[in-house]
């Protein structure tokens, strides 16, 4: 029964994973990117990860605001020093893309990886309270991760990367959730006091990738009246969308 219950908790995990590659399919209906569109995706990629930062703070917080706390400074200084230890790094190539355009891949793969461990072990806790349980937070936690593909994709496909090559990294960066959920339900008990941190690291890691580097960016090519209304925009979907299947 232990087997099936740790294959059970393998496949349903890798189901979320394979559901952050459908974020990638709006752009196969999109035929060119100008600087404006690049300057609205950086906005709306904002506005997705800003959003998904307040839903994983929020839920953090209703178990240990001060664990939440310790996790949003460790996500800060981690991906702070991540993108010191690259920066500048002209050779550096993901795909097609190279230098700048790379580093932003990078960056973006990078924190919705770190995300996507905390997922995990949250798909791996969930069905250590019961399989009714794990399947619901499961089906979740999928439809979640198709707007996130859609920021990671939002990043790469106005870059240069084709949209196969974003549906994948996309779903490379959520891989972690199969890797972690099977030792997490295996040992709920250790895992679930981590959770809380986990949530609050890649909520502060997305934060800071937010502010420092796509704001930035989309100002660089939209006024701030259009940034902020496609941030503001992209939120309300966003939290609207959660609403919704929370809410199924």
């Amino acid at each position: 029964m232990e087997e099936f219950g740790v294959g059970l908790v393998f496949v349903a995990a890798l189901i979320t994973a394979l559901a952050t590659g459908l974020g990638a399919l709006p752009f196969l209906f999109v035929r060119g990117m100008t600087r404006w569109w690049l300057g609205i995706s950086n906005a709306a990629a904002a506005g997705l990860m800003l959003a998904a930062s307040f839903s994983l703070i929020v839920e953090a917080s209703e178990v240990s605001p001060v664990r939440t706390i310790v996790g949003l400074i460790l996500g800060v200084v981690f991906i702070a020093l991540c993108h010191r230890s690259i920066d500048g790094r002209d050779d550096l190539s993901v795909g097609a893309l190279r230098g700048a355009d790379a580093l932003k891949a990078v960056m973006i793969v990078g924190i919705m990886t770190v995300h996507s461990v905390a997922e995990g072990i949250g798909v791996g806790v969930s069905f250590g309270g019961g399989e009714a349980l794990g399947t619901f937070i499961t089906a979740a936690i999928a439809i979640h991760n198709i707007p996130e593909g859609l920021a990671i994709s939002l990043v790469l496909v106005p870059r240069g990367a084709s949209v196969l090559s974003a549906a994948g990294w996309s779903v490379v960066s959520s891989l972690p959730q199969p890797l972690m959920a099977v030792p997490a339900f295996l040992f709920v008990i250790v895992f679930a006091p981590f959770l809380p941190i986990g949530f609050g690291l890649a909520a502060g890691a997305m934060i800071w990738m937010t502010l420092a580097e796509l704001l930035p960016d989309a100002l660089n090519d939209v006024s701030s009246e259009t940034a902020a209304a496609t941030v503001t925009l992209s939120i309300a979907a966003m939290l609207g969308f959660q609403a919704a299947i929370d809410g199924i």
